[in-house]
C-alpha cells in the first residue's frame, strides 16, 4: 500500500465529494435493508391470512401498506445508489484525469536523457493502462469496499438480533468465500502484472513498427516484422489465457458458496421454525435475501484486494517516473534579457547512457549578431555543442557563458524561448502546414507565416498544394520531401524571431542554389541574431564570421573561410573535394 500513498493528495482534493458519497452509501444500504424487512413483513401478513389469524380486509390493508413501503424504500435505495456512483465513480474519473495530466507534465519536465533510456511504448502504457488500473482502485474498489463495510455494519447486527444461532450458521461459508477469492486474487495479480508487461512490449513494438514503416518497406522486412509481431502477440495471448483461466474460478466459486449459505438457511432455519425457535416464517425469507445481499460484498473483499494489488503494481510503475527529478534544473539567478553572446570555456562532455566522450576541452566565442559555423566528420561532437547551448544537457567540466553568466544560472524558460532550433531530423506534427510554422509563435498572423515561409524558400511549394497552408501533414510530416520538411522547420524557427538560431545540418536536403538563397535571407532578417550552423557543406559555412573544425571532440582548426582554405587540413581537403563536385 506504500505506493498508493502517492494518491492521498488527490483524495484530499475531492474529500468533500468522497465524504458525501460515504453518507450516501449508508443511506442506500439502510433503505436496501429496510426493503428486505418489508418483504419479510409482507410474507408474515400472507402467512397470518392463510392460518386464518387475520381477515381479508386486514390482508389487503397490510399488503397495501407494505407495497407502498417497498416502493418508497426501493425508489430511495435506487436513488441513493445512483448518487453514490455519481459521487465516487465520478471522483475516480476526476482523479484519473488529474493523474494523467500530472504524468504528462512530468514527462515534459524530464530531461532528454530520460527519453534515451525509456521506450515510447512503455511511456504510453503507463499513462493509459496503468492509470486505468489505478482508477479502478480510487473508484470501484473504494465504492464496493465502503458498500461492503456499511452492509456488514447494518445487516449482521439486525440478523443477529433476530436469530443469533441462525446468523452464525448462515455466515459460515462467507469467510471461506472471501479467503478463497483473496487467494485467487493474489494469483490474478501475479498473472495480470505479466500481462501488463507483455502489453507494454506489444505497444512498444507496434509503435516502433509504425514509426519505421518506410524503412521496413524499403528493406522488404514486412514478412519478418509480421512474424515477430505474431510471436509477440501469441506470447501475449498465452499470458492472457493464463490469467483468464484463474479468473474463470471466480463466479463459479461465488455461486457455489451462495448456494451453500442458502441451503444452511433453509435447513437450519427450517429446523428452528419447526421447533419454535423462530416464530415468524418471514424471518427465513429475510435471511435468504440477506445471504444473497451479503455474498457479493463478501466476494468483493477478495476482488477489491485484487484491484488494490493491481493498482499498487501500476502506481509503483507510475511513481518510478513521478519520483524522478529532471537532471536539468532551473537554478536561475538572473532574468535579464538575453542578447546572445556565447562563450565555451574548456568544455568537456560525456554521454551518460553510452559513456562516449563527445567534447574535450572545447573553447570558442561567438558574439551577438555573429555567425559561427561548425564542420567536422560524423561523431565529432557538432550536434552536442548545439544541445549544450540549448541546455538539453549540462557539461561535466568547463563552463558555458551566456552574456557573461554561467548557463545553469540563466532562467531555463527564457533561455529556450530565446532559441530557434532546427534539428538534423526535422520533426513536423500531424497538423496543417500553417500550424506547424506557427509552432514557433502561436500568436503569429497569417501574413507573418507567409513572410517567414518565403524566407525559408518553402512558400512556392506550399501554395502548390491543393489546400495550401491548410494542408494537413501525415505523421512526422511524412507527406513532405526531406528538403520541404527542413525548410518548414526553418520557417518555424525564424517566426519565433529568436536571439540565438541553431541550425543542425538543416540544409543538407536542399540544393546549393536554394541553400544560398536561404542563407542570404537569414543574413538579412537575422542580422542581430547569434547563429550557429552545423554542416557538412562548405557552402553553408563559407560566409560565417568564424568557422571551427572538430575532430573526435576537439577543435583542430578555426578561422574564417579565406584563412582556412590556405592552410592544409580537413577544411581545405573538404573544400577542394566539394569544389570538384560543384557543391560550392
Amino acid at each position: 500500500m506504500k505506493a498508493l500513498k502517492a494518491l492521498n493528495p488527490y483524495f484530499l482534493k475531492y474529500k468533500w465529494r468522497l465524504l458525501l458519497g460515504f453518507f450516501i452509501v449508508i443511506a442506500a444500504r439502510v433503505f436496501a435493508v429496510a426493503n428486505v424487512n418489508f418483504i419479510g413483513q409482507t410474507v408474515d401478513v400472507v402467512r397470518s391470512y392463510t392460518k386464518n389469524e387475520i381477515g381479508v380486509e386486514l390482508l389487503k390493508s397490510g399488503l397495501l401498506k407494505y407495497l407502498l413501503l417497498l416502493l418508497g424504500a426501493t425508489a430511495l435505495s435506487g436513488l441513493f445508489t445512483f448518487l453514490m456512483r455519481q459521487m465516487i465513480i465520478v471522483v475516480s474519473r476526476f482523479i484519473e484525469a488529474d493523474l494523467k495530466n500530472d504524468i504528462y507534465a512530468q514527462y515534459q519536465r524530464l530531461s532528454l536523457n530520460f527519453y534515451k533510456q525509456n521506450r515510447t511504448g512503455d511511456l504510453m502504457n503507463r499513462i493509459s493502462e496503468d492509470v486505468g488500473k489505478v482508477r479502478m482502485y480510487v473508484g470501484p474498489a473504494i465504492m464496493y469496499l465502503l458498500n461492503a463495510l456499511v452492509l456488514f455494519a447494518t445487516v449482521i447486527p439486525y440478523m443477529y438480533a433476530t436469530a443469533p444461532s441462525l446468523t452464525l450458521y448462515t455466515l459460515i461459508p462467507l469467510p471461506v468465500l472471501s479467503l478463497s477469492i483473496y487467494k485467487l486474487s493474489k494469483e490474478i495479480h501475479k498473472r495480470s502484472t505479466i500481462v501488463q508487461q507483455y502489453l507494454s512490449k506489444l505497444t512498444t513494438y507496434t509503435q516502433e513498427s509504425f514509426s519505421g514503416i518506410a524503412v521496413i518497406k524499403a528493406y522488404t522486412l514486412e514478412g519478418q516484422t509480421y512474424d515477430d509481431f505474431e510471436t509477440l502477440s501469441d506470447d501475449s495471448k498465452e499470458k492472457n489465457l493464463d490469467l483468464v483461466k484463474v479468473q474463470a474460478f471466480f463466479f463459479p466459486l461465488m455461486i457455489g458458496l451462495i448456494g451453500a449459505s442458502n441451503l444452511l438457511v433453509i435447513f437450519v432455519g427450517g429446523q428452528q421454525y419447526i421447533d419454535g425457535t423462530i416464530t415468524d416464517f418471514g424471518t427465513l425469507v429475510e435471511f435468504i435475501m440477506f445471504v444473497n445481499m451479503l455474498t457479493w460484498p463478501v466476494a468483493t473483499v477478495g476482488w477489491v484486494t485484487s484491484i488494490i494489488k493491481a493498482a499498487e503494481a501500476s502506481q509503483e510503475r507510475i511513481n518510478e517516473f513521478l519520483d524522478i527529478n529532471p537532471s536539468i534544473q532551473n537554478k536561475a539567478e538572473t532574468h535579464k534579457p538575453i542578447k546572445g553572446d556565447i562563450v565555451f570555456d574548456k568544455v568537456s562532455f560525456t554521454y551518460e547512457d553510452t559513456n562516449i566522450t563527445a567534447l574535450k576541452e572545447v573553447s570558442f566565442e561567438v558574439k551577438n549578431g555573429e555567425t559561427l559555423a561548425i564542420i567536422g566528420s560524423t561523431g565529432s561532437g557538432k550536434s552536442t555543442i548545439l544541445e549544450l547551448i540549448g541546455r538539453l544537457y549540462d557539461v561535466q567540466s568547463g563552463q558555458i557563458l551566456l552574456d557573461g553568466t554561467p548557463l545553469p544560472k540563466v532562467d531555463l524558460s527564457a533561455l529556450r524561448k530565446s532559441i530557434g532550433y532546427v534539428p538534423q531530423d526535422a520533426f513536423l506534427f500531424s497538423d496543417t502546414l500553417k500550424e506547424n510554422i506557427k509552432f514557433g509563435d502561436v500568436n503569429a498572423s497569417d501574413e507573418q507565416v507567409i513572410a517567414f515561409a518565403k524566407a525559408a524558400c518553402v512558400h512556392q511549394n506550399i501554395i502548390g498544394f491543393k489546400n495550401g497552408y491548410d494542408t494537413v501533414l501525415g505523421e512526422r510530416g511524412i507527406t513532405l520531401s526531406g528538403g520541404q520538411k527542413q525548410r518548414v522547420s526553418i520557417a518555424r524557427a525564424l517566426i519565433a524571431q529568436p536571439q540565438i538560431l541553431l541550425l543542425d545540418d538543416s540544409l543538407s536536403a536542399v540544393d546549393t542554389e536554394t541553400e544560398e538563397e536561404i542563407l542570404s535571407n537569414l543574413a538579412q532578417i537575422a542580422s542581430k541574431t547569434t547563429t550557429v550552423i552545423v554542416s557538412h557543406r562548405i557552402s553553408s559555412a563559407k560566409n560565417a564570421d568564424r568557422i571551427i573544425i572538430l575532430e573526435e571532440g576537439q577543435i583542430v582548426q578555426q578561422g574564417t573561410h579565406n584563412q582556412l582554405i590556405t592552410v592544409d587540413g580537413y577544411y581545405k581537403e573538404l573544400y577542394l573535394k566539394q569544389l570538384d563536385e560543384k557543391e560550392i
